[in-house]
């Protein structure tokens, strides 16, 4: 372990302890909840896209859950604003992996996804691509 896992686990506790785009949107374009069973997580992400519908302008995500969850959740809505859909669908765990900058434990990656995959489900169902009741976890 260098410095750097230190600077990056302090900036998970940062967004731990002030998550960023915490909150609901009024009149969002999707809104999606998911779960993440194993260790309780729920995320609900708002999402407002631009007038052309591609693009990501503005994030909300609210819940409940572990460090790892919320803190992923609150760096990538901030990764989110300004990303079209196409973008957002590309995103992969070792992304997200990359963005929290730590080693994540196989038991913690489904925490530290839980917010990408509940926005890029909630896209999916927006485009009428994916039954909202066929969901698998």
């Amino acid at each position: 372990m260098g410095l750097g896992s230190d600077m990056y686990r302090q900036q998970i506790l940062d967004h731990y302890k002030n998550p960023r785009n915490y909150g609901e949107l009024e009149d969002p374009d999707f809104t999606h909840v998911g779960e993440n069973p194993s260790c309780g997580d729920t995320i609900r992400v708002d999402v407002a896209l631009d007038d052309g519908g591609e693009t990501i302008d503005t994030v909300r995500f609210s819940g409940d859950g572990c460090a790892i969850s919320m803190a992923s959740a609150s760096m990538l809505s901030e990764r989110l604003e300004g990303m079209t859909i196409e973008e957002l669908h590309a995103l992969e765990t070792d992304d997200i992996t990359e963005m929290l900058g730590v080693e994540i434990s196989p038991m913690r990656v489904k925490c530290a996804v839980l917010g990408r995959q509940v926005t890029q489900d909630g896209a999916k169902i927006h485009r009428g691509e994916l039954d909202p009741d066929r969901i698998e976890e």
